[in-house]
């Protein structure tokens, strides 16, 4: 079984153990999901990762504190939307990682915010380069839609069922995220869809959101026990090694 590392005392802390610190953002999520929610699915995911891993050599993985804001410029313009940018992201994933390196074995952060990904791999190319042994993977979900939509509504569902307002949920923008891509990039996620959401939250449940979680925490477990990276810190996925993640 994993550890929580904020619950440990420092003498029970193993040198050389893999610690997974999970990646979020405060931002919103449409009407109807709270606004830590890429940050409650990359904690969940870490800790299912961690509790799936089979024990190293120096114990058994350690689930750091979430990181709990991200890049979100994106969503800047929804109240509650707490960005810190790309610069401080990347210094603070930088310096987190060379203090975990101090004690730590492998160091891998887990990314629930696709906005965080540019930032990830700056962040671990530089730190690949130091000779850190870090790298870094994201949670999909394969085929779902962009943005508090059905996908992200199922997964929610799922791990914090009590925090959904199915009531509220609304259908957004429905094109793929290619599509859109380049007008949130120059205009931001409101001048595309006033209530946030891209996607329809419409037909989620709980038990869609189940296997989402089960194929997240799967594909991480892969990446991680292979331990193959790119030239971004980016691991790979034995399964599937010409997937292309955002």
């Amino acid at each position: 079984m994993s550890r929580v590392l904020a619950d440990t005392a420092w003498p029970a802390v193993p040198p050389g153990a893999l610690v997974l610190v999970p990646v979020g953002s405060t931002e919103q999520h449409g009407p109807h999901l709270p606004l830590d929610t890429d940050t409650v699915v990359a904690h969940a995911v870490a800790r299912r990762t961690a509790d799936a891993l089979a024990p190293g050599p120096h114990g058994p993985p350690l689930v750091a504190p979430p990181l709990g804001y991200g890049a979100s410029g994106e969503h800047a313009d929804f109240p509650g939307t707490v960005s810190i940018g790309h610069d401080a992201l990347r210094v603070v994933i930088v310096e987190l990682a060379r203090s975990l390196s101090r004690w730590a074995g492998r160091v891998v952060f887990v990314n629930g915010h696709g906005g965080n990904t540019a930032t990830l791999d700056a962040a671990l190319g530089l730190l690949r380069a130091e000779g850190h042994d870090a790298g870094w993977t994201g949670c999909e979900v394969p085929g779902g839609d962009a943005h508090a939509g059905r996908a992200e509504t199922s997964v929610l569902l799922h791990l914090a069922p009590e925090r959904v307002r199915l009531h509220a949920a609304v259908a957004g923008d429905t094109r793929p995220l290619a599509v859109l891509l380049p007008e949130l990039t120059s205009r931001g996620v409101r001048a595309v869809s006033p209530s946030g959401v891209l996607g329809d939250p419409a037909g989620a449940c709980a038990e869609e959101g189940r296997r989402a979680a089960e194929t997240m925490v799967a594909t991480t477990v892969r990446r991680i026990t292979a331990w193959t990276c790119d030239a971004r810190g980016r691991l790979t996925d034995p399964a599937h090694p010409k997937a292309v993640r955002r």
